[in-house]
């Protein structure tokens, strides 16, 4: 491994948990169409797309009203839900020798919002969520826009965090190096993920990020 010019993070599953706000939201939209509601469980397993690309197919022709209420629910109760994963504290702390930014698919009021509730938007040069850019991931463009924030070239090495095969994928799309934190589980395994880079736990992401610190930015980055 060799330093990175710059790391961005995914944000659910990845510096946060905040699924219990988004499973109230959800269900509240699923039993307003007579849907079945889904476990904790489930939203892990099953949540990857931004809301804009998922609620059409789920809810049809009358998604915007499924979308209202997910809103309106997730605006009154995201906030209370919303805590650091394990060992993150320690993973910011290491990140901060290098230019950082948020890209998730959490719609970017609500993802800010929780940046702010948890006092961090001074860590991050740039948040960006589903519907700031022109698509969401996996497409490459919310990644581009943060780069673009951070003054970081596309041509520059930079490192996407996340916890999902769609964060590899869109890590890819935008050129970066896919690293992975955590087993993927959640989601068929990292074997299925196929990242770049693979830290089994925060406190491996953290040791990795202060070990790079003191190195050069490298022009590319290749797989430990």
């Amino acid at each position: 491994m060799q330093r990175p010019a710059a790391i961005l993070f995914d944000w659910d599953n990845t510096l946060v948990d905040a699924w219990g706000g988004v499973t109230a939201a959800l269900n509240a939209a699923l039993a307003a169409f007579g849907h079945p509601t889904w476990t904790e469980a489930e939203v892990r397993a099953r949540v990857r797309v931004s809301l804009r690309d998922s609620f059409p197919g789920m809810f049809g022709p009358e998604w915007t009203r499924a979308r209202d209420i997910f809103y309106e629910t997730l605006a009154a109760t995201h906030l209370a839900h919303v805590r650091p994963m394990p060992g993150i504290a320690s993973v910011l702390d290491a990140a901060g020798a290098y230019p950082c930014a948020v890209v998730s698919n959490k719609t970017g009021p609500y993802l800010r919002a929780e940046v702010a509730h948890l006092d961090w938007a001074g860590r991050f040069g740039a948040v960006i969520g589903a519907g700031d850019a022109a698509a969401d991931k996996p497409d490459a463009a919310p990644l581009r826009m943060a780069l673009d924030a951070i003054g970081i070239g596309p041509g520059e090495t930079v490192w996407y965090v996340g916890d999902t095969a769609l964060d590899m994928q869109a890590a890819r799309a935008a050129g970066a190096v896919a690293v992975l934190l955590g087993d993927a589980a959640h989601d068929g395994g990292v074997a299925a993920a196929a990242p770049d880079l693979h830290m089994q736990d925060a406190a491996a992401l953290a040791a990795a990020l202060r070990a790079l610190a003191s190195g050069p930015v490298a022009a590319t980055v290749h797989d430990a």
